[in-house]
């Protein structure tokens, strides 16, 4: 830390808590990534949770000269999210968000997901503006910022023309908000000089028509590099211009701290069709006529990007080998507000195309199945190409637009110059109806010729593109530092004069995202490559894109995925080429950093590979290491897996001692115990919770197949997992009853004989196993659970059905299952419900969805919100979580896990709600805890609401 950084640390350890300023190095390398190939490692980091701090911050940055960049979500693709100095993060204090007008407005803080606000905006029929691929994951703070877009947004759904209004934390702290009349006098008043200096600059601008035709024509095409200039000619009230200008500036000009955007129709009506064109003459006509049309996406895919998915599930049969080098496909969607009007834009997009060859197609359809599986080919473009590259290498995404008319010559050309430089996998996707193309291509930094490579093929596209073709270097991703050695060459010396003067304006000491946008270094986009070692093959595809992360129940606690892996990436580095004692020391401080950051406070719950674009699982990697690590220990976990009945035993005789105690002494006095324990064995001895079940009886787990006496009535294998034959429901649960009791009570109401497997009692699925690091021995009590449930279902003739779901997804995991294995929700939504008689109930119910079953294919997500709502209309799924971080045993051993992962539960419960569902029950044990009201099975739900038929 240099020591204007060390003052500017100082001066904030006066008004932050020590936890929200970051200066532990291995902290600080996992935030030197965002989603592009550059590497910054910040020397501070700043969580920022208000105005008044980013205010205060930019206050000391300025006293001190220390140079601030802003991070939302940190998946920027051209490194405009980076720095070495000091980065502030604005996302967890930065949810809140406002409806109004029924949804025609919504006002979003910085930290808000864009899928968080769509989805708040859905019962509306609404939508916002901007649909980047990466709404799953990225912040208001960051679509604004750079202004981004994506396939149905086009030009002029994006930031700059949907917002209303914009609230600003300028350089030198100022607050202005442009939805309020009293803050723009106020800033009227005290920003005189700058509003008439822009003033001046648009009446410079107006006086150069050559510069206005320049600015118009390149703000018909999607355009983010440089400053949105468009402002200067677009408005006329220097406040509406000022707040255009911080649209797409990148955190170089100010904060954003809000933005209240005019929201879109978001229609529920939609078809996809898929036309494969025999050449890209041909596809690029046809993109010119259908600009005419009532369509809201038409995406592009040439030859490589078809044959990249080849083999992947539910393609259309034409898509293999034998598809011609010539062709171009499009994906075409097209929206109504109802029925009617979307059969006349389908006919209307026919005739339109009637001229047209067209090799093969799959015709416009309705069926939500099969459009979506049309869309995962142009989804599955970029994983194919990172799923194939070397290791060593990075993927990389370029964007940039062609003026529609010039769309054909365009892909031609880049198409040349990819064989030119020998990117052979490189293939080209993109928002054909703006002319806005992606190209996705693999690049090695490790040697001085590849970086040179690399430079001289960008010479090239930049030439063509911002020269030759008079398009866009970036049309949606932002200049970051990627394009800054480019932007005078597209602009022109002129409109790059005006650019760096409106830098000047907001910002005279370049202390704000400095190197961004605006660059005087013409190899600053070949500078701070970020390194891509080899670490794993479990994670090496991974590209720090940081998709992942939104799903992470440690992500407020320790690390991300994204964060797992860089750090992990840094220690197989230093174990492999550290040979120095300064090397060998940070190694040691990064390996016992992982070991608690990296290991212990993972969940392992895989909801990071939902996400990933490649599919990667970082949960694997932490049960590898945690195998590495086993030792010892694994003795003692194969002896209680050979004694399994005994170790039952002992469970639930420490259940039945546990509930005593508390009936003697009260809940308060046992969590007082343990917490005082825990904090004297330092944190050894795991947590006891006011949440602890009681004992499950087992006096209905008898071998009964010798009662099953009626051979027409259906029957199945219920397996009840050890956790809820062990863990009863908790002592100030309203439900009492052992769960193995309600679900058999339920399948008989729905006319099903129950099965119980022989000596239940020393049947595991293994996953407790698999999830401490002993693979092998879960695979031994896989086995045998397998045998015994043959035998049950008289060899796969009845169905096996399992009450929770981290166990069901355990055994579907093993090799050779002859029978079916359902989950409990999945069978009672498919089998059940049906023979039913369900009076629901006029109660609230939260609903809490397992990272298990989250995972688990059979749509159990769907399934467990099907039963909830036969039972109750007013469900409710609390937003902002996801795995709720107890994950087996973590609970106790690693509450703080728990604790975070559910922090924002409780707030959530409604004051007249005394119930939760779920289908884990240890993670109702923590989710009873955290929220004050009793989680258990559906189960329990359901059969309270239900009759025989």
């Amino acid at each position: 830390m240099n020591k204007p950084v060390s003052g500017f640390y100082q001066a904030l350890t006066e008004h932050f808590p020590s936890i929200r300023l970051l200066t532990d190095p291995a902290k600080l390398l996992t935030f030197g990534a965002d989603a592009s190939f550059y590497r910054l490692v910040p020397a501070l980091v700043v969580l920022a949770e208000s105005e008044w701090e980013v205010q205060l911050i930019l206050s000391e940055a300025h006293k001190h000269k220390v140079p601030v960049t802003f991070r939302a979500a940190g998946t920027s693709l051209s490194g405009q999210a980076i720095t070495d100095s000091v980065l502030v993060i604005s996302n967890k204090g930065w949810m809140d968000f406002e409806l109004m007008n029924g949804g025609e407005k919504i006002t979003l803080q910085a930290g808000v997901i864009g899928a968080r606000a769509n989805k708040a905006l859905a019962p509306m029929g609404r939508k916002i503006g901007p649909d980047p691929a990466s709404i799953n994951t990225c912040r208001i703070g960051g679509i604004a910022a750079n202004n981004a877009s994506g396939m149905c947004c086009g030009v002029a759904q994006n930031t700059y023309h949907t917002m209303d209004s914009i609230r600003i934390i300028m350089a030198d702290g100022t607050l202005l908000d442009t939805g309020k009349p009293d803050s723009i006098e106020s800033f009227r008043a005290s920003h005189k000089h700058l509003l008439e200096s822009i003033k001046n600059l648009t009446e410079r601008v107006r006086s150069d028509q050559a510069l206005v035709d320049k600015i118009r024509h390149k703000y018909r095409l999607k355009n983010t590099t440089g400053y949105s200039i468009n402002a200067l000619v677009d408005f006329e009230d220097p406040v509406d211009i000022l707040a255009h200008l911080m649209v797409g500036s990148e955190g170089t000009l100010g904060f954003i701290s809000s933005v209240t955007y005019n929201t879109v129709p978001d229609y529920h009506h939609k078809a996809s069709a898929f036309f494969v064109f025999p050449d890209v003459a041909t596809c690029c006509r046809a993109v010119t006529v259908l600009s005419h049309a009532p369509v809201s996406s038409v995406e592009l895919i040439d030859f490589r990007g078809m044959k990249s998915v080849i083999g992947k599930p539910g393609l259309p049969h034409f898509i293999n080998d034998d598809l011609p080098d010539s062709t171009c496909a499009l994906l075409v969607e097209t929206q109504a507000d109802h029925d009617q009007a979307l059969s006349h834009q389908i006919k209307d997009i026919h005739q339109l195309l009637i001229h047209f060859t067209v090799l093969e197609q799959v015709d416009f359809t309705r069926i939500q199945s099969e459009y979506e599986a049309l869309w995962a080919i142009r989804k599955g473009l970029f994983p194919a190409v990172g799923a194939v590259r070397e290791k060593g290498t990075t993927v990389i995404i370029e964007d940039v637009a062609f003026p529609i008319n010039l769309l054909t010559e365009g892909v031609l050309k880049l198409q040349a110059l990819f064989k030119k430089y020998r990117y052979s996998e490189a293939l080209i996707f993109g928002h054909a109806l703006e002319g806005n193309l992606h190209f996705v291509f693999t690049q090695s930094f490790e040697s001085n010729e590849e970086v040179r490579r690399y430079r001289q093929f960008m010479d090239d596209v930049a030439q063509l593109v911002a020269v030759e073709f008079g398009g866009s270097l970036k049309a949606e991703h932002g200049t970051g530092r990627n394009m800054a050695p480019y932007v005078e060459l597209e602009w022109g010396s002129d409109a790059f004069k005006i650019m760096k003067q409106i830098k000047h304006l907001f910002d005279e000491h370049n202390l704000l995202n400095p190197g961004v946008i605006l660059n005087d270094d013409p190899e600053v986009h070949i500078s701070n490559l970020k390194p891509m070692p080899a670490a794993d093959d479990l994670i090496d595809k991974c590209i720090e894109c940081g998709f992942c992360e939104p799903a992470c129940p440690s992500k407020d606690l320790t690390l991300t995925p994204r964060k797992r892996i860089i750090l992990w990436r840094e220690i197989s580095r230093l174990r492999r080429e550290g040979s120095t004692t300064h090397d060998q020391a940070r190694l040691n401080e990064l390996e016992k950093e992982y070991s608690w950051h990296g290991i212990d406070t993972c969940a392992a719950c895989g909801l990071c590979s939902q996400f990933c674009p490649v599919d990667i699982n970082t949960g694997e990697l932490t049960l590898k290491l945690r195998a590495e690590q086993a030792g010892s220990s694994e003795m003692v976990a194969k002896w209680c897996a050979d004694h399994f009945d005994g170790t039952q035993t002992a469970v639930r005789a420490g259940l039945i001692a546990s509930d005593i105690t508390q009936a003697l002494i009260g809940s308060d006095s046992m969590v007082s115990i343990f917490r005082r324990l825990r904090k004297v064995t330092g944190n050894r001895t795991p947590l006891w919770m006011d949440a602890m079940p009681k004992a499950a009886s087992l006096k209905s787990l008898v071998t009964n197949t010798e009662t099953i006496q009626d051979v027409n009535s259906p029957k199945v294998v219920y397996f009840p997992s050890c956790a809820s034959r062990n863990m009863g429901p908790a002592h100030g649960d309203f439900e009492q009853e052992p769960l193995a009791d309600v679900v058999q009570r339920l399948l008989k109401k729905a006319g099903y004989q129950v099965i119980i497997p022989d000596e239940l009692n020393n049947l595991c699925c293994g996953q407790p196993f698999q999830s401490k690091g002993y693979p092998d021995i879960a695979r031994e009590k896989g086995g045998q659970l397998h045998q015994a449930l043959m035998v049950a279902s008289d060899n796969g003739r009845w169905p096996v059905i399992s009450d929770t779901s981290s166990c069901t997804a355990q055994q579907r995991k093993s090799d050779g299952n002859e029978f079916d294995v359902y989950d409990l929700v999945e069978f009672v939504a498919h089998h059940v419900l049906e023979k039913l008689i369900i009076n629901p109930i006029n109660e609230p119910v939260m609903v809490h969805i397992p990272c298990s079953l989250q995972t688990l294919e059979g749509n159990g997500v769907e399934n467990l919100k099907k039963i909830v709502s036969f039972c109750t209309k007013n469900m409710l799924i609390p937003e902002d979580i996801t795995c709720c971080g107890f994950a087996g045993d973590k609970g106790f051993t690693v509450p703080e896990l728990n604790e975070s992962a559910l922090a924002p539960l409780k707030k959530q419960v409604p004051e007249n709600c005394r119930e939760g569902v779920s289908t884990n029950r240890t993670c109702e044990i923590g989710l009873s805890h955290h929220s004050g009201i009793s989680y258990h099975s559906v189960a329990y739900l359901l059969d309270r609401c239900t009759m025989t038929n």
